[in-house]
């Protein structure tokens, strides 16, 4: 999208350029009876597009701005709700394998090793 951007502001300059080139004039703007302003054309058409352009423009940035910032609070206040909703889950008991029955102590008859070496 912004190679789309890129190029139609790309064709935007060399339009005004082309303009610009072909309409090197002078013009007299009158702006009270006693005042009158000489300028070329180019600067006249540059300076009222960006008359009509600027402050369309300010209200826009103004309003993706303000429009992000509720969108920040209201996520913010979801969130806030959740983990009020929400307590933290209790801990699972772990779970182990199941005891195996611990032998029966039987004595050994006299004379048998120990499995395990000497008896303490």
């Amino acid at each position: 999208m912004g190679i789309v951007r890129t190029v139609l502001w790309v064709l935007l300059l060399a339009a005004l350029l082309l303009f610009a080139a072909n309409n090197w004039t002078p013009v007299e703007v009158r702006i009270w009876e006693s005042l009158v302003l000489e300028t070329r054309l180019p600067a006249l058409v540059i300076l009222a597009f960006l008359a009509g352009l600027v402050p369309l423009w300010l209200l826009h940035r103004a309003r993706v701005w303000n429009l992000k910032r509720r969108i920040a609070s209201l996520e913010s206040a979801v969130r806030t709700a959740a983990l009020a909703a929400d307590p933290a889950p209790a801990p699972s008991p772990a779970v182990t394998a199941p005891a195996t029955p611990a032998p029966a102590s039987v004595p050994a008859p006299p004379g048998t090793p120990h499995p395990f070496g000497e008896p303490l």
